[in-house]
């Protein structure tokens, strides 16, 4: 059994965080945290192990109010947390495995409850994953390189070179910029093959600009300020 598969052993029931974005595996998220249901939520996950789900919801693109059940998310683990005078916190969170909404639990807390059910990717043939795996990782190395040139050579790269292919599926795509919609699909897919493939495609056609740009325009110095993701828009 996987790390993440053994954090959320016996859990049936999660506490949710709909939020406008979309979280991965393994991805880091920052969160302020100021509303009370909030700051009652995280207090009560604190007495346990820590764990919360992140489901993308965005109220100004939908009608309803809430995540409708099927829908994916993301376990997140809160890793540090600060409390300010004041009850608002500042939290680490991080992508732990992924979920698939079942339905609410009627509780009598102010934030919602769903049942919850947790998956990973199905297993697939190495000797296809492998070349596809290589090429996927080469490519955002070109990019990365690309990117650090026109940042002055600022800021690191996580090293891949032994990642494994589910992991790094996830990896490069957290890396990028990528519309919710568009990460969500590659959050809900279960096959690690399809999800390198659609990414294959997307490096693929930001590389040969990418590095162009970067031969272009060398930048010795930005003005202060640096993103971690690429843009890829």
């Amino acid at each position: 059994m996987s790390e993440p598969s053994e954090k959320v052993i016996g859990i049936k029931h999660l506490p949710l965080f709909p939020l406008p974005l979309v979280l991965l595996p393994n991805e880091l998220l920052p969160l302020h945290i100021f509303e009370p249901r909030y700051r009652q939520m995280f207090k009560d996950i604190a007495l346990e192990k820590n764990l919360f789900g992140v489901t993308y919801f965005n109220p100004q693109e939908s009608f309803i109010e809430k995540p409708l059940p099927d829908t994916i998310g993301c376990v997140a683990e809160v890793r540090e947390s600060q409390t300010m005078p004041d009850g608002r916190s500042n939290l680490l969170s991080i992508g732990v495995i992924r979920y698939r909404l079942l339905d609410y639990v009627e509780t009598d807390d102010s934030y919602l409850v769903g049942e919850v059910e947790f998956f990973g990717d199905l297993e697939e043939d190495t000797n296809l994953l492998k070349p596809l795996t290589e090429e996927v990782s080469e490519l955002f190395k070109r990019i990365a390189s690309a990117a650090r040139k026109l940042s002055g050579e600022r800021g690191t790269f996580p090293a891949i070179s032994q990642t494994e292919p589910q992991a790094l599926s996830f990896l490069v795509t957290a890396a990028f910029n990528l519309e919710p919609a568009l990460k969500y699909q590659l959050l809900e897919m279960r096959s690690t093959i399809e999800r390198l493939e659609r990414l294959r495609e997307i490096l693929l056609q930001a590389v040969g600009r990418m590095e162009e740009s970067a031969e272009i325009h060398k930048i010795a110095k930005t003005n202060g300020h640096s993103k971690k993701k690429i843009n890829l828009n």
